[in-house]
């Protein structure tokens, strides 16, 4: 590993890991699509038409942010996961390690694409929402950071992950096993102030369910816990996920082996 920056190694691992997901493009981007568009047309055209507004906001518009969040976390935990994954299954992580790139640049490289490819997604994702709800987003640039910032804490989370795992299995056990149904019971579908006691507490436990309310408060203004706290502890998790990669790093925990 070099101690200074490397732009164009950096560059080089980002565009790579880009050009890979985009080569997989069905399976990686109109398939998650695909999935959420069921979600609105069951939840938000069908079952929405005769649910009661949630907050003074309409049903189907109300499920847009925890849907978003769905899709988000899973597939920048995959993606990136997987990214880090292959190269070591392969053998190639050596030559990544020899290279003149530093922690800086792979991160940069695998977690920069990772989390571009969720922002992309998310972006359709809005856009196919247009054809089945209406909705406004009150404060769209504290929107774009927030997800933005999401999409990077759970792109640090699925590199961890990819360097863990030693097998293919084990790389979906936590977004499908743990990220989806913690999403699910995250107030997805329900706000968590509706929920009598102790099951608003026991979500409360949940820390997915943070996540999705600070990122409904930048849609509509509401929010089951203050944005603050939602902010707060994905800022906390960014960076505890940024200082197990350096320490990984620093030790050559699994890349060595």
């Amino acid at each position: 590993m070099s101690f200074g920056f490397n732009a164009r190694g950096a560059w080089s691992i980002y565009t790579r890991e880009l050009m890979r997901a985009l080569r997989t493009a069905f399976q990686s981007i109109l398939s998650p699509v695909l999935t959420t568009s069921l979600y609105f047309i069951v939840f938000g055209t069908v079952i929405g038409a005769r649910m009661e507004p949630v907050d003074g906001v309409a049903y189907g518009a109300f499920i847009i942010p925890g849907l978003l969040m769905l899709t988000l976390l899973g597939e920048t935990t995959s993606n990136s996961s997987f990214g880090i994954y292959m190269p070591r299954f392969t053998g190639t992580i050596y030559e990544l390690l020899s290279a003149p790139v530093g922690v800086a640049e792979t991160l940069i490289g695998f977690v920069g694409a990772a989390a571009t490819k969720g922002l992309l997604l998310a972006g359709i994702i809005l856009v196919t929402a247009t054809f089945f709800v209406d909705y406004e987003i009150k404060y769209p640039l504290f929107a774009a950071l927030y997800i933005m910032l999401i999409a990077a804490s759970f792109s640090l989370f699925g590199f961890i992950l990819g360097i863990w795992a030693d097998g293919f299995e084990k790389l979906g056990i936590i977004p499908l096993l743990i990220l989806t149904p913690l999403t699910f019971l995250g107030g997805t579908f329900y706000s968590i102030d509706d929920l009598p006691e102790p099951w608003n507490s026991v979500a409360l436990a949940n820390p997915i369910a943070f996540l999705v309310s600070g990122l409904r408060w930048t849609f509509y203004g509401t929010s089951d816990v203050p944005i603050e706290l939602s902010l707060g502890l994905t800022l906390g998790f960014l960076v505890i996920c940024t200082a197990i990669i350096a320490f990984i790093f620093k030790t050559g925990w699994r890349l060595r082996e």
